[in-house]
């Protein structure tokens, strides 16, 4: 199952993605499929064509994980 991510890389926009699982303490490196901007469109510094990204640990200042579906159907806001 596929994590949905928001990564800040060093002096970059922030970029939306999939990773398959969240990185391990061990990990260099994230792989980052479907990679776009926060509006839905494409990163100016990659071709048109690119579906996956791999960023090395040193150029990323943190990673947001976004809820899931699941989540948000178990979860959702109560008005009483």
């Amino acid at each position: 199952m596929s994590v949905s991510v928001i990564i800040h890389i060093n002096n970059e926009d922030a970029m939306v993605g999939e990773i398959d699982k969240l990185p391990d303490v061990r990990d260099t490196i994230v792989v980052v499929h479907n990679p776009r901007r926060r509006d839905g469109k494409d990163v100016h510094y990659l071709d048109d064509d690119v579906s996956t990204l791999i960023v090395p640990w040193h150029r990323i200042n943190f990673i947001q994980v976004l809820p899931s579906g699941s989540v948000e159907e178990v979860i959702g806001f109560v008005r009483d």
